[in-house]
């Protein structure tokens, strides 16, 4: 009776999140969609030469950033996979998810460091009698940026399908003495290419939703993402027809987007093995080892320089001032306060449908309605991918003016669009570490009679402690640095780092711009440190 109540209970629970889900993201596509009707009612044009210009320059964007992202990884991830024993590979490879946990507001700025007009590449080109330098701003500069983001990423992804291949397939073509592209032909390709168009897809979704960075390196109308131009028309414009046009235009794409992904893919077959770890044989050859080295270091190099320049701009900046300032202070609260309510709210929710789908397996079998839940409940995080910030906070933003002042209730609707947006990375960290420690202690507590508070406090806590905390550092990063949804609704009274960061630098007011992007990157990086650490040894998959 017990276990059937509690059963109830995170089945109810879970059903409860469903709804409030559901109502949320709901209320802000059926804003869109009636403003979107009433603009069609009015005769007025709905699809303008504009709008159109600004999504084949999405589509773009998001197409070259995609090929130089994965044609770069390719040959870095094998690289990597060939040369295993050089000193400090293993930071290398902890280097490669550093963009990942960067907010791109600071990425952006150390990138704006090294490739601007007065940066470290341009004066190196001025010094060699060049007059033009190279511009940071427009396509080229958003191509830049993304394949800073993204090609750490694939060549993650990438090498970690490399490492799958069996040892003895290694060992055979040594023995054989296989050349080098015959090599790639026949043992790395198969396991590259089941790989790859779920990395491009990745990548490329990634890309057309970008706000940040097209945001400081789009360069005018000429470089404008769907997502930038849907701010524009909200804060600039104040169009929120032509907002809603786009946000649908950018719903639909990530919709065909996250259906595209799952169905790309499909793993290679896999050979047999005994287990047995053999080492690579890769090329000795001065020009082999030269070839892999020297690719392995120009990655590097455009990986750390912006990160160097940043540490060296922040430090540079005049700290006692930025600290004597009333607004730094203000944001810093701003901040802390918006990342540690989000992230709360967010691993609860993850939470409860994780307990919630266990809780409904045994009923599964015999239940069409459990089954249909459980696909719900796992559904539920990768549905919230389809709506990106600035789409859902354009939604709640028509949905809201006139009726109150979005800007007086902008830190509730922020709290709540971080959290959603946080939702599936938190899952992938939870779930696995709930399933492994369910099974290991249900049974036990069961027939104990171990139930309610006393084992939430002597069993699950202890055991999902871990997890739990690295959810919630997870949660909090992706918060600080998030500037999709504050920069619809921040204002001179609800100010964070990236968004005093934003005025800052439009101001050109770069040293402060620069001492506030090195704390907020550091803080960031922290986190992202803890959560990788704890993903590592709890075994959750982000």
């Amino acid at each position: 009776m017990i276990e059937r109540r509690r059963i109830k209970a995170n089945i109810g629970a879970g059903l409860f999140v469903l709804c409030a889900m559901a109502a949320v993201i709901g209320a802000a596509v059926v804003a869109l969609l009636t403003t979107a009707v009433g603009a069609a009612d009015d005769g007025s044009p709905l699809f303008t030469s504009y709008i159109w210009k600004v999504t084949r320059f999405t589509l773009l964007q998001a197409f070259l950033s995609t090929l130089l992202s994965v044609a770069f990884a390719i040959p870095l991830a094998r690289a990597l996979a060939r040369r295993q024993a050089f000193i400090g590979r293993s930071w290398l490879i902890r280097l490669l998810a550093v963009p990942i946990g960067l907010p791109p507001i600071v990425a952006a700025l150390g990138l704006i460091e090294i490739w601007g007009r007065q940066g470290i590449f341009n004066s190196v080109l001025l010094a060699a009698g060049l007059e033009q330098p190279v511009s940071i701003y427009g396509l080229t500069g958003i191509l830049l940026a993304h394949v800073f983001f993204n090609l750490p990423l694939s060549a993650r992804l990438l090498l970690a399908q490399l490492e799958r291949v069996p040892p003895e397939q290694w060992r055979n073509a040594a023995q054989i003495g296989l050349d080098p592209w015959t090599v790639f032909r026949l043992i790395e390709w198969p396991f590259i290419r089941s790989h790859l168009a779920p990395v491009c897809g990745l990548v490329f979704m990634l890309c057309v939703t970008s706000f940040t960075l097209v945001l400081l390196l789009g360069g005018g109308p000429g470089a404008t993402t769907i997502e930038v131009a849907i701010y524009q028309a909200l804060r600039f414009d104040f169009d929120p027809q032509r907002a809603v046009i786009l946000a649908l235009l950018q719903l639909g794409l990530t919709s065909l987007l996250l259906i595209l992904l799952t169905w790309l893919g499909g793993a290679p077959e896999e050979g047999a093995t005994i287990g047995h770890r053999v080492r690579r044989h890769p090329g000795k050859s001065p020009a082999a080892v030269a070839a892999d080295f020297g690719l392995i270091g120009i990655a590097a190099l455009f990986l750390v320089s912006p990160l160097v320049s940043i540490a060296v701009a922040g430090l540079l900046a005049d700290f006692g001032r930025l600290l004597g300032e009333p607004i730094v202070w203000r944001a810093v609260t701003t901040s802390l306060l918006i990342a540690v309510v989000a992230a709360l709210l967010s691993v609860s929710m993850a939470m409860t449908l994780v307990r919630a789908r266990h809780a409904a397996l045994p009923l599964a079998p015999r239940h069409g309605w459990a089954r249909g839940f459980r696909a719900a409940a796992a559904a539920a995080s990768s549905l919230v991918l389809l709506v990106p910030p600035i789409v859902l906070g354009a939604g709640w933003f028509v949905l809201l003016r006139g009726h109150v002042d979005v800007f007086a209730i902008a830190p509730l609707i922020v709290v709540a669009v971080n959290a959603l947006m946080a939702l599936p990375f938190v899952i992938r960290v939870l779930e696995p570490a709930h399933t492994t420690h369910m099974a290991r202690t249900a049974r036990l507590t069961a027939s104990l009679g171990i139930s309610g508070l006393n084992r939430l406090v002597l069993v699950d806590w202890p055991g999902l402690r871990r997890a739990f905390l690295l959810a919630t550092a997870f949660a909090m990063a992706l918060s600080l640095g998030d500037l999709g949804a504050i920069a619809l609704f921040g204002s001179q009274d609800v100010v964070t780092l990236p968004y005093l960061l934003l005025q800052r630098m439009g101001s050109y007011r770069t040293n402060d711009a620069a001492g506030l992007a090195l704390l907020l990157g550091l803080v960031c990086l922290v986190l992202m440190v803890i959560a990788d650490r704890g993903r590592v040894s709890s075994g959750a998959q982000l």
